[in-house]
């Protein structure tokens, strides 16, 4: 059953649009009166980056948790990763990042973390819709046991050091020039700041946030200003973060990117070397690419494959013992360590390699050739141009083509109104009609 408001990664939308001050008090009310367990008071975090709509929306959970008893505890700006950490080390009963990720300044949105510090299951998001669309007058709090909200602080120095003990005591990244790209978003403070703890040199950009800047050419989604500065400054390695510091990307020291495929092999191998692998494979979506589980097949390692989303990843982590997994786009999760996709930590996790290597980035983090893969996304405004029957004989025709020497996939976006096409195989020319073909047809459709 289709949900109305959660998408794969919490409720996200324009600011002051679909995420009005009204749906958040009454998200916060529902999402209080579900977590409501015992007599205890309970609590909730509340994390957010740094978009300007970040002010309105915090201000109306507060509302909202308080208005059902559910005292709240304000960080400021901290990434998602940190959220959930706290989430649990602080016993809290929920945990609440505002943000939209690498989507603009514009949009916002709201991601929920249960009591375990993981994202909430399908089932508890459609029991959470129900309530938002109730009528809650008789469910509020009595005036003597409305919540209490207060800032707190500390928690970015926790974070920090949550995310240094995650390597090995002995190891310093001295000797590592290193820049990192904070997306003037939720990690601009503590991913500096915890390279610099380890001994690295650091030159950080996207660390000047005013509300209006975040992902805006920088961080993981335009990382033209990262390989630039990384030329420029003859650095080591550079490492791109997104809005709310969950995923991340690598640049050689030649300016040129690794994604999140090659970071998962980089870890994967190391990791297998070590005896950490809590099962013989990786998990990923179906947008990795065929490279990928290629290379891991020769290490005799298996490559899991889920549905877009770091949610599923991780469902398919916890489900069938995996300890590592990810996304292409540089969703890393690392979950004897994090309950998320973690950007800092994955990034500690390949510098700790490139230590032990002691070789260039561009030879550490490139592991396999990957196959030419083109995806290319389609906006539309209104409708489903999926079901538009010149689509769908575009689609027909290029599986037709393929003949099982590649892949093809197109799917709507779980974030954004975008229809996304990926073609993968050996012949790149071939891949590279297909895909245009269908773009064509999605383009008219949703004229």
């Amino acid at each position: 059953m289709a949900r109305k408001y959660f998408g794969t990664d919490g409720i996200r939308g324009r600011a002051n649009g679909v995420i009005t001050p009204e749906l958040a008090l009454k998200v916060g009310q529902a999402a209080g009166l579900i977590f409501r367990r015992g007599e205890h008071r309970h609590r909730v975090l509340i994390g957010k980056d740094t978009r300007l709509s970040g002010y309105m929306i915090e201000t109306a959970l507060v509302a909202g948790f308080t208005s059902v008893g559910i005292d709240v505890l304000l960080t400021g700006p901290i990434p998602t990763p940190a959220v959930g950490m706290l989430t649990r080390s602080m016993r809290a009963d929920i945990g609440v990042m505002i943000s939209a990720s690498h989507n603009p300044y514009d949009d916002n949105g709201i991601k929920l973390f249960g009591p375990d510090g993981f994202k909430l299951s399908d089932e508890v998001e459609r029991q959470i819709e129900a309530l938002v669309d109730a009528e809650l007058t008789k469910q509020l709090a009595k005036s003597a046991d409305l919540g209490r909200a207060k800032r707190i602080d500390g928690v970015q120095d926790r974070y920090i050091e949550f995310a240094k003990r995650t390597l090995p005591r002995n190891l310093s990244l001295g000797g590592l020039r290193i820049v990192i790209d904070c997306a003037n978003g939720a990690g601009y403070r503590v991913a500096p700041e915890a390279l610099r703890e380890l001994d690295a040199e650091v030159i950080a950009i996207g660390v000047e946030p005013d509300g209006f800047n975040i992902n805006r050419e920088c961080g993981s989604t335009e990382t033209a200003a990262l390989c630039q500065k990384v030329k420029e400054m003859r650095a080591d390695i550079g490492i791109a973060l997104d809005g709310d510091a969950d995923r991340m990307l690598i640049a050689d020291e030649r300016g040129r990117i690794v994604d999140g495929d090659q970071v998962l092999a980089v870890i994967a191998e190391s990791w297998k070397e070590d005896g950490r692998l809590s099962a013989p494979g990786v998990v990923a979506t179906v947008m990795s690419n065929l490279g990928l589980e290629r290379y891991l097949g020769g290490l005799g390692l298996a490559l899991a494959r889920t549905p877009v989303g770091d949610r599923y990843v991780l469902e398919h982590m916890r489900g069938h013992g995996f300890n590592v997994g990810g996304e292409q786009s540089g969703h890393i999760i690392l979950s004897d360590y994090a309950t998320t996709g973690d950007g800092l930590l994955a990034a500690l996790q390949v510098l700790a390699v490139v230590k032990k290597q002691d070789q260039p980035v561009s030879k550490v983090c490139h592991r396999f050739d990957p196959l030419p893969q083109i995806l290319k996304n389609v906006r539309y405004k209104t409708g489903k141009p999926l079901e538009d029957a010149k689509v769908q004989g575009a689609i027909e025709d290029a599986q037709a083509r393929l003949d099982g020497h590649g892949r093809l996939l197109v799917r709507p976006s779980g974030t954004e109104p975008v229809i996304r096409v990926m073609g993968e195989g050996d012949d790149k020319v071939l891949i590279e009609e297909i895909v245009d073909g269908i773009v064509d047809a999605l383009t008219k459709a949703a004229a």
